[in-house]
Formats: C-alpha cells, sequence, structure tokens
C-alpha cells in the first residue's frame, strides 16, 4: 500500500473585501481574470479557440453598455419625475376634470355630458360604488355642464359615498353609444408612482395626471 503523499498547507489567499455599491467596472475586471486563469489552466491538446474569446468579451461588453444604459434612463427618469412633480404641485386644492368615480357629499356634482351627435335621446346613468345602477334621467342633448343633485326620483337623498356616471346616447331608441362621464373632483395629493404622476382626489380616488382633461378653481 502507497502511503498518501504529504503536501504543504496552503496559506489561504485573504478574501477581497466587498464593495458596498459594486459597479460594473470591477464585474468587468473580474471577467477579464477569468478568462485569463482560463487560459492559463487549459488542456494544451484542447486550446480554447480566439474567436471564443473575443464572443465572450463582446457579449459581457454589450451587457455592460446596456446595464449602463438602462441606469442612466432611470436617473433621466427621476429628473424628469422630480420636475413634473413640482409642476403638479401648483394642481393641489384645484378641481380636475376626469372620468373616475367620484365622492358625493350632498354637494351636487357637475358633469361634462359628450353625447354622439347622430343621438336624439340621452341619458345619464348613476352608478354607486358596488357598480349598481341606482339611477336614469334623460338630460339635454348637449355638451352644456349638468349638475347631478343626488337626489332620487322620489325626492330622497342619495346617501354619502362614491358614484360614478355614464352617458347613453340614443337614436331611435337605439342604443348608439355609452361613454363615461367627466366629472369635476378636487386634489388632495400629488405623488410619484413608478414612473407617473398620480393624483389623489376627494375621497381616495387614485388617477393618472395624463388622465386628466380640464382644471379649474373650486366653485
Amino acid at each position: 500500500m502507497i502511503a498518501p503523499t504529504s503536501t504543504a498547507p496552503v496559506t489561504p489567499t485573504p478574501p477581497t473585501p466587498v464593495a458596498s455599491n459594486p459597479v460594473l467596472s470591477s464585474d468587468f475586471e473580474t471577467f477579464l481574470r477569468m478568462l485569463t486563469t482560463q487560459a492559463r489552466y487549459q488542456d494544451p491538446l484542447e486550446p480554447i479557440d480566439s474567436s471564443e474569446y473575443a464572443a465572450q468579451l463582446a457579449q459581457f461588453s454589450m451587457v455592460e453598455q446596456q446595464v449602463m444604459s438602462n441606469d442612466l434612463l432611470a436617473a433621466l427618469s427621476a429628473q424628469f419625475g422630480s420636475g413634473n412633480m413640482a409642476q403638479m404641485s401648483g394642481w393641489i386644492g384645484m378641481e380636475a376634470l376626469t372620468t373616475a368615480p367620484v365622492t358625493f357629499d350632498g354637494t351636487p356634482v357637475t358633469i361634462n355630458p359628450n353625447p354622439a351627435a347622430a343621438a336624439d335621446e340621452v341619458f345619464l346613468v348613476v352608478y354607486d360604488e358596488t357598480g349598481l345602477e341606482v339611477q336614469r334621467q334623460s338630460i339635454p342633448l348637449s355638451t352644456d355642464p349638468v349638475q347631478w343633485a343626488g337626489v332620487s326620483d322620489d325626492g330622497t337623498p342619495f346617501p354619502n359615498g362614491v358614484y360614478s356616471f355614464e352617458i347613453e346616447s340614443y337614436a331611435a331608441s337605439d342604443l348608439i353609444l355609452t361613454d363615461p362621464a367627466e366629472t369635476y373632483a378636487g386634489i388632495v395629493e400629488a405623488r410619484i408612482q413608478d414612473g407617473q404622476t398620480i393624483l389623489i382626489l376627494e375621497g381616495g380616488t387614485a388617477v393618472l395626471a395624463s388622465t386628466v382633461t380640464g382644471l379649474r378653481d373650486p366653485i
């Protein structure tokens, strides 16, 4: 039986401190060291093709450039978002015109209808926060604003809550168009979320700033 050959203990290489914020340059240097080590210990009978090295370097370089581009775009987006936020701060306290549900507190709600041009009859349809239709009333065939008083047909006030509105356009008794109705609601907050500006309306409804089609001072 052959005794095992003793070898001198190998002093472990001290670990390289890891930077708190690693960057692509350090990753690229690590990649180069790996390629160098691979070349040093390759099988002389089956050497690695030089074109394979070039392909690996090109691939890593492309990834590096892509990540750097993404970082740059993220930085630019943050700058634009900050500027947009400063602009949106001036909207707080104003009333925004949107198709989002609005909070009814007993104060009449202003509706901006947009009936079909071919319509000969138009209805305002009111839904509660569960999506249940609670009222349907005929309105003038016009784009002039109308007021929803929040009173049922028998004169009973509707309870406070969140309501949404639709405009139904009819021609010869046939429904030809259903559109969400635009209403005004006060803006109480603006925030940046996923690179987009979100407005919080009275009652807690959140809408994208890009969906606001009008602004006015509170009446």
